[in-house]
């Protein structure tokens, strides 16, 4: 099926998430400007109808660009860049490193293209790019070099594009113009944690795959490996299926025999509930206190994503007992604060703001997309695998 024709300079952004699709159109008229956004969860399976009933819906035309957040990018794909049969064949490639997601990507990728056709161009923008030049003692892992480097295994990280948004935004509304140290916490299905000093990132949560760092939804986050090779010799678990057990069947919802749900969670009056929202916090508050060393202090705490955004009771007891580190609450704004909007909740005494910072990752894939869109010329693009050889 093929949109309408072409009305004008429109962008159109895909974010398939692990478990929603989120989609934004953008007039590019000098200035960008948001004219449509549909968020979906749980998520569609891949069906070019969805995108082109969202252009028709709001008489659109079809879309000048398709700018599609992808999770894993790899060594090789750190920047935004123009959709080919080898970026293509990369992102499958990243697959198994980011089971959640990056096959899903290429559903929608190939989605899209049967939507629109061909004469649309495809983009990517990539969630570890923000990570690309992580401090060398942050990104390698204590193993072999040799393993590294025929493996490619380092401390990748994740949600850059989110992280990206929250910094951007804070540094656009901060109080105190000249902080640089900032820890932001995008707590969603997925969740983590990044350090950064002067909008660039020192340490991140996540590592090889969405999987390392804090409790998620369905996700274990941190574990001994040694507990994966004893399930492997002792209960005969294959790697595939204790991959799946540790993406998809973990985390909150293991923990709390009910759900995965955050919100669910905290309305439920069973002790396991209790004990999977009270292990969330910990972590979280055990990463936030290793972060304030990594920086030396922090002039800023930003919460994103929907348990970030939404979860007041969560934000406090993460922010429990930090006084010692400036770190004062507020608890009035902590409860009243917009989810939509977001705003300040930090007390007026904090040494430390703190801040309700709605991600936006459609404005980050639109500005990348509007980058694209002004350097490059598609018939003479080079592809960027063969740039990064």
């Amino acid at each position: 099926m093929t949109a309408a024709p072409d009305k004008g300079h429109h962008i159109l952004t895909v974010n398939a998430g692990s478990s929603s699709l989120r989609l934004a159109d953008y007039v590019l008229d000098g200035e960008l400007s948001r004219v449509a956004d549909m968020h979906l969860s749980p998520s569609p399976a891949r069906d070019p109808d969805v995108l082109v009933d969202f252009v028709r819906r709001h008489a659109l035309g079809a879309p000048k660009l398709v700018m599609h957040r992808v999770v894993h990018g790899g060594q090789r794909l750190r920047a935004p860049c123009w959709i080919d049969a080898g970026v293509e064949d990369e992102i499958d490639r990243l697959r198994t490193l980011a089971p959640l997601h990056n096959g899903v990507a290429l559903d929608w990728i190939r989605a899209s293209r049967e939507a629109f056709g061909s004469e649309v161009r495809q983009a990517a923008c990539f969630d570890t790019g923000f990570y690309a030049e992580l401090p060398r003692a942050a990104a390698h892992y204590a193993v072999p070099r040799e393993w590294a480097d025929k493996y490619q295994l380092r401390r990748y990280g994740f949600h850059g594009i989110a992280h990206q948004s929250m910094l951007d935004q804070w540094r656009e509304r901060s109080q105190s113009p000249g902080g640089t140290r900032v820890i932001s916490l995008q707590l969603g299905a997925g969740c983590s944690m990044t350090a950064s000093d002067h909008g660039s990132p020192l340490e991140t949560s996540m590592g090889f795959s969405p999987l390392e760092g804090l409790m998620m939804a369905t996700r274990c986050g941190d574990l001994d490996p040694a507990a994966v090779l004893h399930l492997i010799d002792e209960a005969g678990f294959s790697p595939a299926e204790l991959g799946w057990i540790l993406n998809e069947s973990s985390g909150l919802r293991a923990v709390s025999g009910q759900t995965g749900d955050m919100q669910e969670l905290l309305g439920s009056d069973s002790s396991d509930a209790a004990l999977a929202v009270a292990m969330f916090c910990h972590r979280i508050r055990k990463y936030l206190g290793a972060y304030l060393a990594v920086l030396g202090g922090a002039d800023a705490i930003l919460f994103g994503g929907g348990i970030g955004e939404h979860a007041s009771l969560v934000r406090a007891r993460i922010l429990e007992r930090l006084a010692w580190a400036g770190i004062r609450l507020d608890a009035k704004h902590n409860t009243t604060v917009s989810a939509e909007a977001g705003g300040l909740i930090h007390a007026e005494d904090s040494a430390v703001e703190i801040w309700v910072v709605p991600t936006d990752e459609a404005r980050v894939m639109a500005d990348a997309a509007r980058i694209l869109l002004n350097i490059d010329h598609p018939s003479e693009t080079t592809s960027i695998l063969e740039l990064s050889e």
